[in-house]
């Protein structure tokens, strides 16, 4: 049976108003509401309709009251009646204060998320494009990768203010609060647009403090297409065609995208390709300009010309016993993301430039690995010494949490103490399994960029100051042997395979047969063996036994002539002129020094 019902809206609420129900007792109106959509925000699911559907006048005739329909009921006596959380824009700028103490934590977010996606290649770079609204050229930041991208609940669930966290850690996902993503974009700029494309769909969504100026609600636009091969058109599953048709009028409206460029940048994803683009600008300022700036790049360049984005004030990051100003990791971008991973797979650019990836544990002299327990939990740490951290007056720990690293050059034992004690030696940890309580939660911080003051922590820092000061004094304290100006070489010579990305230990022969087969297993890093000479001095290959001629010239004039008295003493020697030399043990015991005259 078909009725007519009246609507209305009062607030966030619809009104359904229709006739008495046939064969009721009670001439009143029935009055139905649901909650509407909140400006297209979604809370990380598909947001729930909350119905009400019941005989005004019966309510009220229990309630005590009578009244005509229309009249207003005190919502207090809904036993349904729900709170909804509302967010006011300003809350993206407190978002964006999660990496108020150092901005490559958040493009580490965004590593993060192209990371758990699956992706091969990630590319970030910085470029001019212009802005219509400010009638200018404006940079901004663009991060590119070819992951598995994201459907439209995947994306909601992104720009959703946090959601259910898992019950399980995951050591091959990294993201786990919820707020990456968000915190990370709006600590790099105002206004960010992502662009994501499946095998079946693609989607674009805005997050932007531009479009909700002004605004009591937060409003986030997103447009969803539904992909078949090369057609396109609105996924009617997820929105309507006129809501689309709004969602994309405010994005071309606030942000320098058309409809052209949008096509420009989904024409990057290719045939049968997918991926996640996101596109920031009106970057954080420094002063009366940005906080980051960026250099292109030479193509075919040495390394000393590849394109780097530095943050402008170069500041060092506090830690404490350090008196070292060159920390290029606290202020190059490149830098960073040589050692972001533990075990690197992925290929990272950087302003167009391939970043060379920095395995640290794999890039030591005279290599130690030390195991040990905490609180039941086992750890190994690699412990080595690094040439270039040594001319740079480096030392420290670099902590790993599912592969990435949250925190470096953290100074443990007498590192604390002396600027000299530790210079040059470098600590690898992986504590995926040690910051874990084995019921869902873990002890690292939500910015990644830290852990979290518990026991396990504080017998981490005093496990690893043993650990160190055992290896110092093992190694360097107690006696130096080597010359001024030495260098310290690592063990093995690594490289990383372009096709598998597995890490490949080179042999010391050079005619050892390339075997090229990427379905061999990955090695190991093992511990150090110190050598003593690559190649000895005077060494002929085709010849068995030593040349000494020219290594050994001695007058007869300069030979000191013994007595009779001393014939026991070795270092009576008579040479002959003729006749070919040969090596004979001299004295015994320590050296002679002596002093031409």
């Amino acid at each position: 049976m078909l009725f007519k019902v009246a609507i209305t809206k009062i607030g966030a609420y619809e009104f359904y108003i229709s006739p008495p129900n046939e064969g009721s007792n009670f001439s009143h109106a029935v009055v139905s509401r649901r909650m509407g959509k909140l400006h297209n925000m979604c809370d990380g699911q598909k947001h729930g309709i909350s119905e009400t559907t019941e005989d005004l006048y019966d309510r009220e005739s229990r309630d005590g009251t009578c009244s005509r329909a229309g009249t207003s009921v005190p919502r207090q006596n809904d036993p349904l009646e729900k709170n909804f959380v509302q967010a006011h824009p300003s809350y993206l700028k407190t978002l964006g204060q999660a990496h108020s103490g150092w901005i490559f934590g958040a493009i580490a977010e965004l590593v993060d998320n192209s990371r758990d996606a699956k992706a091969t290649k990630f590319e970030v770079s910085i470029g001019m494009v212009y802005s219509k609204i400010a009638g200018k050229g404006i940079p901004m930041l663009s991060v590119i990768d070819d992951g598995h991208g994201m459907t439209h609940q995947q994306i909601l669930r992104m720009i959703s203010f946090g959601h259910e966290q898992p019950d399980a850690d995951d050591p091959d996902h990294i993201g786990r609060f919820g707020i990456g993503f968000k915190t990370g974009a709006m600590r790099l700029g105002k206004d960010a647009l992502v662009l994501t494309q499946t095998a079946n769909s693609r989607s674009i969504a805005f997050l932007s403090q531009s479009l909700n100026e002004g605004k009591d609600n937060l409003e986030i636009p997103i447009v969803s297409y539904c992909r078949r091969g090369q057609f396109m058109e609105v996924d009617t599953s997820v929105q309507t065609e006129a809501l689309a048709k709004h969602n994309l009028k405010a994005i071309k409206e606030f942000s320098p995208f058309n409809k052209y460029l949008i096509g420009e940048k989904a024409s990057l994803f290719q045939e049968k390709r997918t991926g996640t683009q996101i596109y920031i600008w009106n970057l954080d300022k420094w002063g009366s300009d940005y906080c980051l700036e960026w250099q292109t790049g030479r193509s075919g360049g040495s390394s000393f010309h590849q394109g780097d984005i530095v943050i402008r004030s170069q500041r060092i990051r506090s830690r404490p016993g350090q008196t070292s100003r060159r920390v290029p990791l606290d202020y190059s971008l490149r830098a960073y993301l040589e050692v972001i991973f533990l075990d690197p797979r992925m290929k990272l650019y950087v302003q167009g430039s391939l970043v060379r990836s920095l395995p640290l544990a794999k890039c030591l002299n005279r290599t130690v690995v030390d195991n040990g327990n905490i609180m039941g939990k086992h750890v190994q740490i690699i412990l080595g010494r690094c040439q270039l951290e040594w001319e740079q007056a480096n030392c420290g720990i670099f902590l790993y949490w599912h592969g990435r690293l949250i925190e470096a050059y953290k100074r443990v034992g007498g590192m604390i103490h002396s600027a000299d004690t530790g210079r040059g030696v470098i600590g690898v940890l992986d504590v995926t399994d040690l910051m874990n309580d084995g019921n869902g939660q873990v002890w690292v911080h939500s910015n990644k960029q830290g852990f979290q003051d518990c026991e396990l922590y504080a017998q981490l820092e005093e496990w690893l100051g043993s650990r160190f000061d055992q290896y110092w004094d093992n190694n360097y304290d107690a006696l130096q042997l080597e010359k001024g100006g030495a260098l310290y070489k690592p063990d093995h010579e690594w490289v990383q395979c372009d096709k598998c990305r597995k890490w490949r230990m080179l042999r010391f022969c050079y005619m050892d047969p390339f075997n090229g087969k990427c379905e061999m297993s990955e090695q190991k890093v093992e511990r150090g063996v110190i050598i003593v000479s690559e190649k000895r001095a005077g060494y002929d290959s085709k010849r068995k036994h030593v040349v000494v001629e020219d290594a050994l010239h001695v007058k007869p004039n300069r030979i000191l002539q013994g007595s009779s008295d001393n014939d026991d003493d070795d270092s009576e020697q008579t040479v002959e002129d003729g006749g070919p030399h040969c090596l004979k043990r001299l004295r015994r015991g320590p050296a002679r020094f002596c002093k031409k005259t």
